[in-house]
């Protein structure tokens, strides 16, 4: 096959198809692999862990050992914006994904009974999100990207360095392969036309570069401020998931949960508290994290002991960090035929359940950049970085600003203060502008969500990532119907709290451990 060889290594034609080398064998090197595939490049996987890839999904759940992704056994969410890029990209691997049990929710199936419209809006088509544990839509990405003849899969490397000769006048250098070293000690150099980064947060990519003798990315990085717990459940012959009245994930403050839909009739819950507070951190163990989420009015039903059962022990996780690493400097590239995607480059709070679909914009973004920049490196590198900045780092943004002020709330519930300094108090004072926005959502968003359609459709939206982080606030419709909720806030019947105070939690949690 005759190509034209893309950004990695210039215009000359060559005989064979175009090589990539993608570092990395999780959701983002999988999403790239197969985007590269389908534009006619040949792949080379690099893929530290060796464990064998399981015969099916039930396996791969139960004794798929991925050192290099902890997070493999946590709970995840497959949101909106990647079941339609999936839908209109790679409709092959979505029908895989459907065979092998995963299942569309559309939102529109659910709406809240307390919702008067009910009827069909346009748009509605592209809220579908996919129910799916993350073994299961790793494995069969894994399994398609094996049967690719285009496709080399190398697990059990490590990858050493990068190659790469001087560039022209003081330029950036260009990155012609990879030095790897294979289980059995024997290293290697394998050459490419483009290398690709997807190795994850734990990437060793600083140290690649300086070798090299290139100055270091412009990097930015602080905690997320939690610790997260996830359990996994099973649904009972015959019984049914319950209707969903309330949010699949809240805040209370001191504590965040959410409920993910699985396939095959497994769900999982996940809790996430500050990792100071230290009475919280026994929901790592198995009859604290019961006590608490049955203590959770959203999650009760979902755990009845005649709807569902629990199939695995709690999963933790921990040291979790929200960080952004930028790999264009002035208007230049750092390295030529270099590529860093998901979260080698940027990662963020896991617990929002958008990493896996980031990581598919993000290579998604690549390849596009590939495509329309063919032959020229330094183009196509400018395109991603300013494809990262418009469709990926405002979620970033959106995260870190989002769990500097969770920290600030966690901390003043744990002296005891309401932590939302409730606007209720003191006629007459000044109030301030980020309490004033809590009670907004607390007391005007979460009801306008279950009695107005335009607020819901609006929330599902952002929450899809089918707009930008600021597309609520900026809707005016949006929010002066949210205002007119939080005006209400006082003449309502109160509602079921989300969840108990933090000192009747700590109490429920002590009674458990003991």
């Amino acid at each position: 096959m005759r190509r034209l060889l893309s950004c990695g290594g210039g215009a000359q034609e060559e005989q064979s198809l175009a090589h990539a080398v993608v570092i990395g064998g999780g959701i983002a090197g999988l999403a790239i692999t197969h985007a590269l595939v389908r534009d006619g490049w040949r792949v080379t996987v690099l893929e530290r862990d060796a464990t064998p890839l399981p015969g099916t999904s039930v396996e791969a759940f139960e004794r798929w050992n991925r050192k290099g992704a902890p997070q493999l056994l946590h709970s995840h969410a497959f949101l909106a914006r990647l079941r339609n890029g999936l839908r209109d990209r790679a409709p092959e691997l979505l029908a895989r994904l459907l065979v092998s049990g995963a299942y569309e929710i559309r939102i529109t199936d659910a709406l809240p009974a307390t919702l008067e419209d009910q009827a069909p809006r346009p748009g509605d088509e592209d809220l579908v999100l996919l129910g799916c544990r993350r073994t299961t839509f790793e494995w069969v990405l894994h399994c398609a990207a094996r049967e690719q003849a285009a496709v080399t899969w190398r697990d059990g490397t490590t990858v050493l360095g990068l190659d790469a000769e001087r560039g022209a006048a003081g330029g950036p250098p260009r990155v012609l392969g990879a030095l790897l070293r294979e289980a059995s000690g024997r290293e290697e150099h394998v050459r490419a036309d483009l290398v690709i980064d997807a190795s994850g947060r734990r990437s060793a990519i600083l140290r690649w570069l300086e070798a090299l003798g290139v100055v270091a990315p412009a990097q930015e990085s602080e905690e997320c401020g939690i610790f997260y717990a996830s359990r996994f459940y099973r649904l009972r012959p015959g019984a049914s998931e319950p209707r969903r009245e309330g949010p699949i994930g809240a805040d209370l403050g001191y504590m965040k949960f959410a409920i993910f839909n699985g396939d095959s009739r497994i769900f999982s819950i996940t809790l996430a508290a500050s990792p100071e507070d230290a009475p919280l951190r026994s929901v790592l163990h198995p009859a604290p994290f019961e006590a608490a989420a049955r203590a959770i009015p959203a999650i009760r039903p979902w755990l009845d002991p005649g709807r569902s059962e629990p199939i695995t022990g709690v999963h933790g996780m921990a040291k979790l960090r929200n960080r952004r690493r930028r790999f264009v400097r002035d208007g230049e590239p750092l390295a030529l035929g270099l590529h860093v995607i998901g979260d080698a480059a940027i990662c963020t709070n896991p617990l929002y359940g958008r990493g896996c679909t980031l990581a598919f914009v993000h290579a998604w973004l690549l390849a596009d950049a590939l495509r329309a920049h063919a032959g020229d490196a330094r183009a196509c590198a400018l395109a991603l970085d300013e494809g990262t900045r418009r469709e990926i780092v405002p979620w970033y943004k959106a995260a870190r600003t989002q769990d500097r002020e969770a920290r600030l709330v966690a901390v003043a519930q744990r002296r005891g203060e309401s932590g939302a300094a409730d606007l209720a108090a003191a006629s007459g004072q000044a109030m301030d502008p980020k309490a004033f926005l809590r009670s907004l959502l607390r007391d005007g968003l979460l009801p306008a969500l279950r009695t107005d359609a335009t607020v819901l459709r609006a929330f599902l939206r952002n929450f899809n990532l089918l707009e930008t982080p600021d597309s609520l606030l900026a809707n005016g419709d949006v929010m002066r119907r949210v205002l007119e909720a939080w005006r209400e806030r006082d003449h309502r019947a109160p509602g079921e709290p989300l969840g108990p105070p933090r000192e009747e939690m700590v109490r429920l949690l002590q009674d458990a451990a003991a």
